[in-house]
């Protein structure tokens, strides 16, 4: 009888399979919750990015505008500002000098820069710059441009925007 006793005992003191599986699914649901909210990070932090190397390609036409009283041309496009092989006049290698440290081809999604010398949406004297975003297509909702949404009442390089009062 005592071995039936011990075996009783030490079956009860284990788990069921049932209940291994109910914390296994509770582990899951966790680990999926907090994948999401780490992506969705993940994600915002890739437009972040994107804006802050725009407003540093910003800053270089800016400079380059100060050499030349222009912007690059559309032919020049933006490789202008990391090499002077782009210039359309040969005159102008000797106002020229790099205007970003490091070349800047593509932003955070491997996309290229979109860039017009005349905008086509703010002041016609002024630029157009934008990425077209994870997507990767033009005119999307997830683009990323340097004209003002102004129509919209938002600022392009607002990154911490206080909630609209009630007022």
């Amino acid at each position: 009888m005592r071995n039936g006793i011990r075996l009783r005992r030490t079956a009860g003191r284990g788990f069921t399979l049932i209940e291994v599986m109910i914390v296994i699914a509770i582990i899951l649901a966790l680990a999926s919750l907090i994948g999401l909210a780490l992506f969705n990070r993940f994600g915002e932090a890739q437009e972040n990015i994107t804006k802050i190397q725009m407003k540093t390609i910003e800053d270089a036409l800016k400079n380059f505008y100060l050499d030349f009283n222009r912007y690059p041309t559309d032919e020049e496009g933006l490789t202008v500002l990391w090499s002077s092989t782009n210039l359309e006049n040969p005159e102008d290698e000797d106002k020229w000098s790099p205007y970003l440290e490091e070349p800047s081809p593509n932003d955070q999604w491997d996309n290229p820069w979109g860039y017009r010398q005349m905008s086509e949406y703010g002041d016609e004297s002024n630029y157009d710059l934008w990425s077209n975003g994870p997507d990767g297509e033009e005119g999307t909702e997830d683009d990323i441009n340097s004209w003002s949404d102004s129509e919209a009442g938002e600022e392009t390089f607002d990154f911490e925007s206080p909630a609209p009062s009630g007022g």
